[in-house]
């Protein structure tokens, strides 16, 4: 049941967020939280990551129901094996997804605010990106993805460990 509530408190994180971003700062605003690089920045995305299929709400309302199921179903598997750090991720997924959900269906878009400019030199080559802006939804999506990497890789490796000494416990 604590997974739930992970989720629940990444909704409540991003949906709190948002609502604050609408009520206090007008679209296109932004402001300084470390100089260049850390921005706010009032946004609304009707597309995908990235503003990729702008203006596609039915479809990833339906995708994303199709998605929310699997990702419940999921958790209530790997809740049954005690799969600690896969359940923490999928609740990241979750709350997250929940919360981009929410806005799709409610508003038609997504608010995001967060971005990020990278702006230095590099073995001379100047580089200069803003990262498309996201929100704490997003954040928790990724980083759920990552966790879910992260435990595919021990899992990797355990498995690896047991068969090699499985294998020289046939040699002897």
């Amino acid at each position: 049941m604590k997974y739930y509530f992970y989720a629940l408190v990444v909704f409540i994180l991003d949906q709190v967020s948002k609502w604050f971003i609408v009520k206090r700062i007008p679209i296109g605003e932004e402001r300084s939280v470390l100089g260049e690089f850390f921005m706010i920045t009032s946004h609304r995305n009707k597309g995908a990551a990235f503003g990729i299929l702008q203006n596609q709400r039915w479809f990833f309302i339906v995708i994303t129901t199709f998605v929310l199921i699997g990702i419940i179903w999921y958790m209530r598997r790997t809740i049954r094996e005690r799969k600690t750090l896969l359940t923490c991720a999928l609740s990241l997924l979750l709350g997250g997804a929940i919360g981009n959900f929410v806005d799709r269906a409610l508003f038609g878009e997504v608010v995001d605010f967060l971005q990020v400019t990278f702006d230095f030199s590099f073995f001379g080559k100047d580089i200069y990106y803003i990262y498309p802006i996201f929100n704490i939804a997003d954040s928790a999506i990724v980083i759920g993805v990552i966790l879910i990497f992260l435990d595919s890789i021990l899992v990797w490796r355990k498995e690896k460990k047991g068969a090699a000494h499985e294998h020289k416990s046939d040699l002897v």
